[in-house]
């Protein structure tokens, strides 16, 4: 290899993030015309790809599940700030933002990163294996924090149309939060193994947990190396938002201007923000290490509604105006279809491309009928 090839890969994770939020600074104020718009799309892109980078350092320092977890909950964090801010400026969708973005997320992650981790794995490796008990906690908790904060308020009486009363936002919140906060505990302390990767037979039952130290990775970087990727992580993740900010208004327009539905502005935004995650679950896949894959399709879907919720609902203290939660009818059938696929996917522990590919046109539908209702 190299002096210039080591120099580049050296020095490209650590200047993309700082160069990026540079951009995002410079552009705050200024970027209504295509070459500003294009330097923030190109500083977006870096970002991203920055940001992958470094969550798979620091996950090789503090190990699975904990790297899946940082990664998930970073992005989310981030991406509440954006929904709590995109919502305090009112507008058209203001009162959908949330229903819309969380709703996204879960379809993003259940149906694209999850379909996309399945056909690179299969592909590759013919048959891809998981823990089923530790992947099915996963997925028993997220339909409960989805039905309790995205299905029940179609259906109560207290409020009008799809909205929470003040009392029924509170249980929400505290119940999404409450149960993020035992499935963590449950994910990282109490029963870890459940999400490690593992190891199979020919036909792809498990047949016990994977050996990740002796698959031939480099050994875990030093503690100084990691904290320095933590923090350029955050750096990335910041800037990905950001960025996707100031080129949200210009989606808005060409939205606008083809009379598309407002909620395709936070299926894009979405998609933007769930980037990283959505190349890092791609990459565990290809190396046959699908668990870490579903750890965080499903650890993403799991952080954006049980931390989403609760932020909105104390922002809802200064906030004024509607917030609807509720899912529409086309959200809800999809959302349904969705979950019973998913069921049959996870239960064997096992699955092929076929099953990937089922997810990838459920994603391919949500995509569809966002644009056309």
């Amino acid at each position: 290899m190299s002096a210039v090839t080591i120099r580049e890969r050296v020095q490209w994770p650590l200047l993309t993030p700082l160069l990026a939020l540079l951009v995002l600074c410079l552009t705050w104020f200024w970027h209504d015309d295509w070459p500003a718009l294009t330097l923030v799309t190109v500083a977006l892109i870096g970002s991203i790809v920055a940001a992958v980078h470094h969550a798979e350092v620091v996950a090789h320092k503090v190990g699975e599940p904990f790297g899946s977890l940082i990664l998930a909950v970073a992005v989310t964090v981030i991406e509440v700030a954006l929904i709590v801010l995109l919502m305090t400026g009112g507008g058209k969708g203001a009162s959908t933002y949330a229903r819309d973005t969380v709703f996204a997320a879960v379809m993003i992650t259940f149906n694209g990163i999850v379909g996309l981790s399945l056909v690179v794995g299969a592909r590759k490796h013919n048959i891809v294996s998981f823990n089923a008990s530790g992947t099915g906690s996963a997925v028993t908790t997220v339909v409960t924090l989805a039905g309790v904060a995205l299905v029940l308020p179609s259906f109560t009486t207290s409020a009008a149309g799809r909205e929470y009363s003040p009392s029924q936002l509170a249980f929400a919140a505290v119940a999404s939060l409450a149960l993020y906060g035992a499935f963590v505990f449950t994910q990282t302390i109490r029963h870890r193994d459940f999400f490690l990767p593992v190891s199979s037979d020919d036909t792809g039952r498990a047949t016990g947990l994977l050996d990740l130290d002796g698959d031939g990775h480099a050994d875990p970087p030093p503690a100084r190396a990691a904290w320095t990727s933590l923090g350029l992580l955050i750096v990335s993740l910041v800037s990905v938002v950001g960025l996707a900010k100031l080129l949200s208004p210009t989606i808005e327009d060409v939205v606008a201007d083809l009379g598309l539905p407002y909620t395709v502005v936070g299926v894009v935004i979405a998609l933007f923000v769930l980037a990283p995650e959505s190349i890092a679950a791609t990459r565990n896949a290809a190396r046959d290490r699908v668990q870490l894959s579903l750890n965080l399709a499903y650890g993403s879907a799991m952080a954006s509604i049980g931390l989403t919720i609760p932020a909105v609902a104390l922002a809802m203290i200064w906030l004024s105006g509607p917030l609807e939660l509720g899912l529409e009818p086309i959200q809800m059938v999809l959302f349904v279809l969705t979950i019973v696929v998913t069921v049959f996917t996870v239960v064997q522990g096992r699955a092929y491309a076929l099953q990937g590919f089922v997810h990838l046109v459920l994603l391919g539908a949500w995509l569809f009928l966002s644009v056309h209702p």
